[in-house]
């Protein structure tokens, strides 16, 4: 049996950190996507998700990471994993994110509402 392990997300950009290496790039940002339904009694209700993203500058990135802005509308491709670290305080922190594969940011007349 094949296994898949693969996320496919499209929102908007919250906060964003870029570091610079030598030969590469990487950022963290955050995703946020809204789902619209209709409740039982007919309400609209919006339900609201946050992404932790990780891109690494490779040949299916945009060539600077640092054209990935807060608020852009952006289209990630990647799988999920979750890490652990060490907090400043010693304790011992988990955290599930999308390690993406690709990142596009979205034209103008694309843009996710």
């Amino acid at each position: 049996m094949e296994q898949i392990n693969r996320i496919e997300i499209r929102g908007n950009v919250g906060s964003i950190r870029i570091q610079n290496f030598e030969d590469t790039q990487a950022a963290n940002f955050s995703v946020v996507t809204n789902y619209m339904y209709k409740s039982k009694s007919g309400e609209a209700v919006i339900e609201t998700t946050w992404f932790n993203v990780c891109a690494w500058r490779n040949g299916n990135m945009p060539k600077d990471l640092a054209d990935i802005k807060k608020g852009c509308a952006v289209h990630v491709t990647g799988r999920v994993r979750e890490r652990e670290y060490t907090a400043n305080d010693g304790s011992i922190k988990r955290i599930t994110e999308v390690f993406a594969n690709s990142v596009e940011i979205v034209s103008e007349m694309d843009k996710v509402k």
